[in-house]
């Protein structure tokens, strides 16, 4: 196993920002690039300077042929927060993004002021699902998964409302190199951390959407359950992309996690 590269790129905070505002890093979804984060960064940098950063062979980051785990990539998250000379910070992630910054925060958790999952838990899907998922993207390359990520990521009829937006997300999925991603559906497939939740030393919230197919209400509120300081966020009409589909909302509860959260 190896630590991968992981590239990051910072935004300042708007000048209007309150003074010394903490940096949000944030973390991307299997299959998108730090694209899936565009909406909703103009609701956060008027509270936050940003710190995006893309997973091995999406967006800006090299592919790599080296397997990894969770926590290598989480590694290679904090690597990049130490390149842009970032002592502690908030940290916000979707799916798979989300699951890199759980370990993280677990690991390292005097980094880490305050945490937020979208979409996401501390086990995603069954070993058969990613075992399938892997072999389709290593057979048929990362072109073979947008159709059924499209159904995935989206309500009903946001691609027809949102036909540009919905584009720009699922056209990255293409440009995706597929070692890479099948690499990261292998980390995926090996972890589950679940009994660790009893150990989270800061301030936890988890974002779901309504309808995600991918994350369940139910599971989202026994992992809730399972933190000292967890609070659960429900996004009504909103699929496994959220953050894309309800990015003022989404980010409204990133800068205040304790305003409004679901009993």
């Amino acid at each position: 196993m190896s630590v991968p590269i992981i590239v990051a790129t910072a935004i300042p905070a708007e000048p209007t920002a309150p003074e010394e505002p903490e940096t949000l890093v944030l973390g991307p979804s299997l299959g998108t690039t730090t694209a899936v984060w565009n909406r909703a960064r103009r609701y956060l940098t008027p509270w936050h300077p940003l710190l995006v950063w893309d997973l091995p062979g999406h967006g800006s980051s090299p592919a790599t042929t080296d397997p990894f785990t969770i926590l290598d990539l989480a590694e290679g998250v904090l690597r990049a927060a130490d390149a842009a000379d970032l002592d502690t910070f908030a940290y916000a992630g979707i799916s798979l993004g989300g699951v890199a910054g759980l370990q993280l925060a677990l690991r390292w958790p005097d980094r880490v002021s305050r945490l937020a999952l979208i979409c996401s838990l501390p086990k995603i899907g069954t070993a058969e699902g990613w075992l399938q998922r892997a072999a389709d993207v290593r057979a048929m390359g990362t072109p073979s998964l947008v159709t059924g990520a499209g159904g995935r990521w989206f309500t009903p009829g946001f691609l027809e409302r949102e036909p540009e937006v919905a584009a720009r997300v699922l056209h990255d999925l293409l440009d995706v190199d597929d070692e890479s991603y099948a690499l990261c559906v292998d980390a995926l497939r090996e972890t589950d951390l679940r009994d660790a939740m009893a150990g989270l030393a800061m301030p936890f919230t988890l974002i779901v959407g309504d309808s995600d197919p991918v994350i369940s209400i139910d599971e989202a509120q026994a992992v809730v359950e399972s933190a000292p300081d967890g609070a659960l966020h429900v996004v009504h009409d909103a699929s496994h992309m959220a953050a894309v589909e309800h990015p003022a909302q989404v980010a409204g509860i990133l800068i205040a996690p304790d305003v409004g959260g679901t009993p």
